[in-house]
C-alpha cells in the first residue's frame, strides 16, 4: 500500500539505548520493568509509554549481542528526562546491565504493522480477538486483523497469555495512532508494542 507524499508526526518517539552486560533472565520482563520503574518513576502513570522486547542472542538462554538495544516509546516531552538513564547501571533480576548513550528514532507510518505479543485475558482466541476488534473501533481504525501465536509471560506468580497479532492495510494516520496507543495492556512489560513489518505473510513467525 503506497501513502502519500506528505508524512505525519507521531507524538511519541522511540529512545534506543545500547546495552552492554552478558545476558538478563530469560523472562526478563518484570524484572526489566521493576529496574526501569526505580529509576523513572513516572514510567507508569504514562499511557503512551512502552518497552519494547529484548532482541537477544537466538537460543541464546537471555544472552546480550552487541546489537541489543533498549527501545523505549514516549511521549516526546519524557524523551529529555528518559536520556538520563544513560550511563546507569540496571540490575534486572540480579544481571547487571548498563545503558549508553541514547539516540532517538522517528515512528513511521507503514502499512503493516506487527506486535510480537499482544496481552490477551484468557487463552481463548475468539474471545481476544473481539476484544481488539472493540479497542479498534474505539480508536476509530480500519485494518485487516491477523492474530499469530499464542505465548505466555509471567506476572506476579501467574501466566499472562499473550497472541502475536498483525494489522495490515493501514492508512498512513491509523498507523501512526497504532503505534502511539498500542493494544491491550502492560505495555511496559513488553505487550502491544506494535513495529513496522514488511508484509502480512509471516505472522506465525
Amino acid at each position: 500500500m503506497s501513502f502519500e507524499d506528505d508524512v505525519l508526526t507521531a507524538s511519541v518517539v522511540d529512545l534506543a539505548f545500547p546495552l552492554l552486560g552478558r545476558s538478563v533472565p530469560n523472562d526478563y520482563t518484570q524484572a526489566l520493568h521493576a529496574a526501569l520503574q526505580q529509576e523513572l518513576p513516572w514510567l507508569a502513570q504514562e499511557a503512551r509509554a512502552g518497552v519494547h522486547p529484548l532482541k537477544l542472542v537466538h537460543g541464546g538462554a537471555g544472552l546480550l549481542s552487541p546489537r541489543t538495544r533498549l527501545l523505549l516509546r514516549l511521549p516526546r516531552e519524557r524523551v529529555a528526562e528518559a536520556r538520563s538513564l544513560a550511563g546507569r547501571t540496571l540490575d534486572v533480576g540480579g544481571h547487571a546491565v548498563q545503558l549508553g548513550e541514547p539516540h532517538e528514532r522517528e515512528l513511521l507510518p507503514h502499512a503493516t504493522l506487527y506486535a510480537y505479543a499482544v496481552a490477551a485475558e484468557g487463552e481463548d482466541e475468539v474471545a481476544f480477538m473481539a476484544t481488539m476488534n472493540a479497542e479498534l473501533q474505539a480508536l476509530q481504525v480500519r485494518t485487516h486483523v491477523v492474530c499469530g501465536k499464542r505465548g505466555g509471560r509471567p506476572l506476579g506468580g501467574a501466566t499472562l497469555t499473550t497472541f502475536s497479532l498483525m494489522l495490515h492495510g493501514l492508512t498512513q494516520a491509523d498507523s501512526l495512532r497504532i503505534q502511539e496507543q498500542g493494544l491491550g495492556p502492560h505495555r511496559l512489560l513488553g505487550c502491544g508494542v506494535f513495529v513496522p513489518h514488511k508484509s502480512a505473510a509471516a505472522v506465525g513467525e
